[in-house]
């Protein structure tokens, strides 16, 4: 599992542009950067619907008071499901929405869940993390259901 003081891996998030579907590298994210990125396991689901994604819109604007480039979420699902997202609830223009549909990203930090026995396969660890040009800085990662620790209030606390 990826900690404070690691470099992000590699990897290729998918992202939804106006020509369409389009890649976008760990390095275009976060070279030079300063980056709160949290995970979901699923776009849509219950508590990250409800819960996780609605504070980083409501506090996106102090988060960045604090010297932050981007918010960023991820999850193992497709980019046409997190545009669907981003539109849904309003995030599309405050959050960037990376698609890790083949969760390699979340393979990469050590952050995955078998989620097989709910039918939603391998999934993405709720968590969050402050990286500062690619090196994570902090990290928080649920250790139980709900959002105490990767949510936006304690993230704001933290930078």
């Amino acid at each position: 599992m990826i900690k404070a003081g690691d470099t992000l891996p590699n990897a290729t998030f998918m992202v939804m542009t106006a020509e369409g579907p389009k890649p976008r590298t760990t390095d275009e994210v976060f070279k030079g950067k300063k980056v709160v990125l949290f995970a979901v396991p699923g776009a849509f689901t219950p508590t990250c619907h409800k819960n996780h994604l609605p504070g980083f819109i409501a506090k996106a604007a102090e988060i960045k008071a604090k010297g932050v480039d981007t918010i960023a979420v991820t999850g193992v699902n497709d980019v046409f499901v997190m545009d669907a997202w981003a539109k849904d609830t309003g995030g599309k223009d405050t959050i960037d929405f990376l698609a890790d549909g083949s969760g390699s990203f979340a393979k990469g930090v050590g952050l995955t869940v078998d989620l097989n026995e709910r039918g939603l396969g391998l999934r993405s660890r709720r968590y969050a993390m402050i990286v500062d040009n690619g090196v994570v800085r902090d990290v928080f990662v649920e250790e139980a259901a709900g959002v105490e620790v990767s949510g936006a209030d304690h993230v704001l606390g933290k930078l």
